[in-house]
């Protein structure tokens, strides 16, 4: 015991910490998991755009965190968590769209200007598992705020061109919505989680104008950590 948590702190101050938290989950997920708990890695991809923007294309990210399912009574969980890698955003902006995320920049044509936003994520959902192992949950989710900019990415002399400029102070350090989903938990109630989810941003992400809100959809994937859990 020890051992393994004088490696998690080398490793936490060693690497960013979403993903050091992940690492931490790994070695202790089995000391997290009770009869009322289920504790495990939720991670995907995520489709993204921005309400209220002339470009309206989503943009594909990769999410990764951890989850907690909470029994109350019966069927029901509280289903809550972190994804300690997320990110929305929005693809393909418009020279408009740049006008307002980017107003130095210069719009290229023949490049492609994206917005990615990076959140730590956190649900707080009731959960229902069915008998046939299928389950639904809803509920808010509360979003912070880390880092956010606008990528170009071009070619010029033969030769890929990418750059970031931040623009976090565009953005709101809170966002809040509602999200829920649909899944199913395999090896009859057992195993992991494979769902999809979808989250409605309620709040104005922008502190100045336009209005924009966050649309995301999600094809999740929750592998349980630890001791196993008897069939719900």
């Amino acid at each position: 015991m020890f051992k393994k948590l004088l490696l998690a702190l080398l490793l936490f101050t060693s690497f960013q910490t979403s993903y050091s938290q992940v690492l931490i989950s790994l070695l202790f997920g089995d000391k997290l998991n009770s009869d009322k708990i289920e504790f495990g890695l939720e991670g995907g991809a995520n489709f993204s755009r921005m309400s209220d923007f002339e470009s309206t294309k989503y943009q594909t990210f990769f999410n990764l965190g951890f989850y907690f399912d909470i029994k109350l009574k019966d069927q029901w969980f509280i289903y809550t968590g972190v994804l300690v890698k997320s990110n929305t955003g929005l693809n393909k902006l418009s020279e408009n769209d740049l006008s307002i995320l980017d107003p130095d920049a210069f719009y290229i044509s023949s490049g492609a200007y994206s917005q990615r936003i990076s959140y730590f994520h956190i649900p707080v959902n009731i959960k229902h598992r069915f008998k046939n192992h299928f389950y639904l949950h809803a509920g808010p989710q509360v979003a912070l705020r880390t880092k956010a900019f606008v990528k170009f990415e071009g070619e010029e002399n033969n030769k890929t061109v990418e750059i970031k400029t931040e623009n976090k102070d565009l953005f709101t350090r809170l966002e809040f919505g509602l999200i829920g989903g649909v899944g199913y938990k395999l090896k009859k109630g057992q195993g992991m989680n494979i769902g999809m989810k979808y989250f409605y941003g309620l709040t104005n992400i922008m502190k100045e104008t336009p209005a924009a809100r966050n649309r995301s959809i999600y094809l999740v994937v929750g592998i349980p950590i630890g001791r196993h859990q008897p069939d719900q």
